[in-house]
């Protein structure tokens, strides 16, 4: 690491940090300060203790409403009489759909064509103006941010946003006062608002945790980009990490964070991402989706390499259709 990349990391962990506490006094009262449950299951893989923070059971079913909540209640009384403009694959616009309830703030919620029926679903019951356009997320990013410039909108970026990324940043507080000393936090990543957020404020508390981006194979744009020192323009493949699939916006502001504060990266494969969200099913009788599987299979992935340790898994979300669900654990069932 060169001198400029630990000073500009420093100066990330300051803002980011510094936005993760004006975010959790902001967001208190719309959000659950989420448990973190110890894993005996997983720390026997690390011989250590394993801990997941369990954004699966966060309204809405995941991290992201701590970002869009935190977003929503920044807008101006203008902004918010004009209504706002966003795009997800899913769990943004779940969170963003909540918010909007709750802060009664208008707009509508541009998805990728092919989106979680779920997610679509859950949508709908929460009286959300959708539409559809791109078949991968960063077409329709571009195509909702293009549609808010042309209307006068806020554009609310699932990650490509300050105040999102220290939304998702509150989480790493909260890991930080249960675990002052935590060894290794591991999270998913797609845009890499969450890992960003969450690197930003640990490791403003305590440099020397170690900071692991998941994410799946055929979806490795972060961490691509980081090796190569830009953001790429890469194909993806379908993934059940559903979450965190597709491109990243050109001038993303979570490369940056990426770049000089995640210490490692893991990519898994798909099944592992089902063997992992089975396991977590099997031994914590909980539904996790596939993007919270990536987590939990990079860790099984490097657990030889966290021996004694103390780690922190972000189970991000719990979002995922019950037919696929099933269909899971039964191939797991029949392959066993």
């Amino acid at each position: 690491m060169t001198d400029e990349t630990m000073v500009d990391g420093a100066s990330a962990m300051l803002d980011i940090h510094n936005l993760a506490l004006t975010a959790a006094t902001r967001i208190r009262p719309h959000v659950r300060r989420t448990p973190l449950e110890p894993s005996a299951d997983l720390g026997r893989e690390s011989g250590g203790s394993v801990f997941l923070k369990l954004e699966n059971i966060q309204h809405t079913g995941s991290f992201k409403v701590r970002g869009a909540i935190n977003r929503l209640m920044a807008l101006d009384p203008d902004q918010r009489r004009a209504g706002i403009v966003t795009a997800s694959s899913g769990n943004h616009g779940l969170a963003v759909a909540f918010g909007m309830n709750r802060l009664g703030i208008k707009g509508v919620i541009f998805l990728p064509e092919g989106a979680s029926a779920l997610k679509v679903r859950l949508l709908e019951s929460l009286g959300a103006e959708i539409c559809f356009h791109g078949s991968t997320c960063d077409v329709t990013e571009a195509y909702a941010r293009r549609r808010a410039e042309e209307t006068g909108q806020v554009y609310l970026s699932p990650y490509n946003d300050p105040l999102v990324m220290g939304g998702q940043g509150t989480i790493g507080l909260e890991i930080m006062d249960h675990l002052p000393d935590v060894d290794c936090v591991m999270a998913s990543v797609g845009g890499g608002g969450l890992i960003a957020g969450i690197a930003g404020t640990v490791k403003w508390l305590r440099k020397a945790t170690r900071i692991v981006g998941c994410l799946p194979a055929h979806s490795p744009v972060m961490a691509a980009s980081v090796r190569e020192g830009r953001i790429l323009d890469l194909q993806t493949l379908d993934t059940l990490s559903d979450g965190t699939a597709g491109g990243i916006e050109a001038g993303a502001i979570t490369f940056d964070p990426c770049r000089t504060l995640v210490d490692d990266w893991v990519l898994v494969t798909e099944a592992e991402i089902r063997s992992a969200m089975v396991r977590i099913f099997d031994n914590h009788r909980l539904v996790i989706e596939g993007a919270a599987g990536v987590t939990v299979a990079g860790f099984l992935k490097m657990a030889p390499q966290l021996n004694g340790k103390t780690v922190a898994l972000v189970v991000c979300g719990g979002n995922i259709d019950a037919e696929l669900f099933k269909t899971i654990v039964c191939t797991s069932l029949e392959s066993s």
